[in-house]
């Protein structure tokens, strides 16, 4: 009776640690655990990028008087011929187009450049049916880390929010934190870390950098088992021929109980 109650406590020892490691994995990996379903979840308000220095411009004027359209156009050959050539914001936060000159654009969105160059080109009627578009030549952001997919990332679209600039890195790695992860933001010329726990709702949610801007760098932090598998003298206690062995140990030991009990029923 007493190798039978040894047996039964033994087992049920190890049930309870495999359900404890799979729930502490759970809690490791997944995001916002504690979303409920079905309950709408307030958004910030969308945000425009905003020109800055630096940043490079693809301004097109289209008319049906092409030639003349091509004229306000900036390309690498003649006028109307080659690439178009786009402008890079100075440190001044201007750019310089053809007849129309200088303009200040640091702190504008793409459509509030756009609608500037059109009122430009209207009041000084050198064309009466401008279309005007701005767009982004190369904007981009970096993951570093954790990541599937770590380096430059282009941004595809004005409002990308954080779970999408991670989904185009390739997602973390099953040994990146969710619970940790730094995003920099370089604004006039300082650089503030922010910190996003991404298993909490409102860490997400509410966070300043929900929505990405351009050059920001998202890090994902490897967890204790990673970081002690890419020293030299790290804690051999998590790494995989440690469970592989401590597995050994306890089927054997589950082995000789079980032999003891049949031989104490016998």
């Amino acid at each position: 009776m007493r190798r039978s109650r040894v047996c039964v406590r033994s087992i049920a020892f190890l049930m309870a640690v495999s359900v404890v490691a799979a729930c502490s994995s759970i809690e490791r990996v997944a995001y916002v655990q504690d979303i409920v379903p079905f309950s709408p979840i307030g958004l910030q308000e969308a945000q425009q990028l905003k020109i800055r220095p630096g940043d490079r411009l693809q301004v097109t004027v289209f008319s049906r008087d092409h030639e003349l359209a091509d004229l306000f156009n900036q390309y690498d050959g003649r006028s109307g011929e080659g690439t178009q050539h786009p402008y890079t914001v100075d440190n001044n936060g201007e750019i310089d187009i053809p007849v129309l000159g200088r303009f200040q654009v640091a702190g504008l969105t793409r459509l509030e450049l756009a609608d500037q160059v059109k009122y430009r080109l209207l009041a000084g009627q050198f064309i009466v049916d401008p279309n005007v578009q701005v767009e982004y030549a190369d904007m981009a952001f970096y993951a570093l880390g954790e990541v599937n997919r770590p380096g430059r990332i282009d941004i595809p679209k004005d409002q990308l929010t954080l779970f999408e600039g991670i989904a185009l890195a390739g997602d973390l790695t099953i040994e990146g934190r969710r619970d940790n992860v730094l995003v920099f933001r370089t604004e006039n010329g300082v650089q503030t870390p922010y910190l996003v726990d991404l298993t909490k709702k409102e860490s997400v949610y509410n966070s300043p950098v929900f929505y990405m801007q351009q050059n920001d760098m998202i890090y994902v932090e490897p967890n204790i088992k990673k970081a002690n598998q890419s020293t030299v003298n790290g804690n051999n206690i998590l790494t995989p021929g440690f469970w592989m062995s401590t597995f050994s140990m306890l089927t054997s030991a589950t082995l000789l109980v079980m032999r003891l009990f049949n031989g104490g029923a016998n």
